[in-house]
This record gives structure tokens, sequence and C-alpha cells, in this order.
């Protein structure tokens, strides 16, 4: 995943928190299949996850790049 490009660059906590979810679902529906978003969060974004889980099913992969404890890097893609 190294030499992964990037479609977008989210940093979660840069996101007001009543619409950050909603704003990383709108940014990763804007994907092409194939393509990426990095997600950087100050936290494990373990709900996300659930709840890409539950509303994208079979639509997106998720691989952690950097995982904690200070800072957490994710590749979401879509399928």
């Amino acid at each position: 995943m190294s030499n992964i490009q990037f479609a977008v660059k989210l940093n979660a906590p840069d996101i007001e928190p009543r619409i950050r979810h909603p704003r990383i679902f709108e940014a990763f529906d804007a994907l092409q299949s194939g393509e990426f978003l990095e997600l950087s969060n100050d936290h494990d974004p373990k709900p996300l996850l659930y709840q890409f889980m539950i509303e994208r099913e079979d639509t997106y992969t998720w691989e952690y790049i950097e995982n904690g404890p200070n800072h957490w890097r994710v590749a979401i893609g879509k399928k």
C-alpha cells in the first residue's frame, strides 16, 4: 500500500464532529471504482469501519497504513 495514489486525503480532526462521518461517506461515494481515500485520525476509526460494514457492505476495502498509538491512517478503497 505504500505506493498507492490517493484520490482524496481527509484528516478527520479537521472536520466538525457532527458532519464528520457524512463528509467521509460523501468523499467515498464520489470515488471511482479502484480509487482510494486516505483517512487520518487521532484515534482508531473503528466506529467508522462498523458504519461502513453496515452502510456500504461489499463496496469498500479497509487497510490500516498506520495503527496508533497517536496517529492512525487508513486506506479506504472503492471496489
